[in-house]
């Protein structure tokens, strides 16, 4: 048994066993006021019976399919979509009950003749039943439509739950921001300085002296005129070509 309620469960039967409900509740109330004008046709009146019977059985349906539904979105479904929901639970639990006396009560109308001459209150009390199952309708469209109860639409208008981050344990954790890609280098190279080396300047050639004349015309080599020689050379300085050395002892006898 508790297989077979699975398997009507998961098929889900609340809506189209309210469609019954309301069709035959609404026809035998229909068939009610048309059996009155025409009191002659029996058979009306019978069918009206009929109906009537068959709607409380499928209000009876609709209050038990119903309460499968509520056990499967009750929890889910908050704010203003709760207190609709609540309200079609409180027409759903109380219009069954309503439907079944109206039935008993057209029984007696059909077949007990003191509780016949009730007929017109009877038909009163069918159209405010009426009216009321019809509003039980109403609140169940606003409850799919509006809220998504019991539907796809119910779950994706949830607000997401944020997921911890890590580092951050607890009910404050929170979901931490994604750094948006940035374009800019991340590290800038270094600039080297580039070593600048002094132009080599080449040393100027040592200058050469003028030779002193003699009296006698001949040049006279002096000791302190020529220059040291270069660092590196080897060897005693040279004398500039053409020059005469001439010793000391005979400039100085020339003079």
């Amino acid at each position: 048994m508790q297989s077979v309620i699975g398997i009507l469960k998961s098929w889900q039967p609340h809506p189209f066993v309210d469609h019954f409900t309301v069709a035959l509740i609404l026809l035998g109330v229909l068939t009610d006021l048309v059996g009155s004008i025409f009191s002659v046709r029996l058979w009306i009146r019978y069918m009206a019976l009929s109906l009537m019977i068959l709607g409380a059985l499928a209000a009876a349906g609709s209050n038990l399919t119903g309460g499968w539904e509520a056990d499967r979105v009750w929890e889910a479904v908050t704010g203003p979509g709760k207190d609709v929901l609540e309200r079609h639970a409180w027409w759903g639990d109380i219009l069954p009950w309503v439907f079944a006396g109206l039935a008993l009560w057209r029984l007696g109308v059909q077949f007990i003749g003191i509780i016949a001459a009730s007929r017109p209150i009877y038909l009163l009390a069918a159209i405010l039943a009426a009216t009321a199952i019809v509003y039980q309708g109403h609140l169940g469209a606003v409850m799919v439509y509006d809220y998504g109860v019991g539907s796809a639409l119910l779950v994706t208008s949830q607000p997401a739950t944020p997921s911890p981050s890590p580092g951050l344990p607890g009910p404050e954790a929170s979901i931490m921001p994604t750094p948006a890609p940035s374009f800019l280098p991340t590290s800038t190279p270094a600039v080297m300085p580039t070593a600048t080396s002094s132009p080599i300047v080449p040393p100027s050639p040592p200058a050469t002296p003028e030779p002193t004349m003699s009296s006698s015309g001949s040049p006279i080599a002096s000791p302190t005129a020529s220059a040291p020689p270069p660092l590196g050379s080897a060897g005693p300085p040279k004398s500039p070509p053409g020059a005469v050395t001439t010793p000391a002892s005979s400039a100085a006898k020339d003079l």
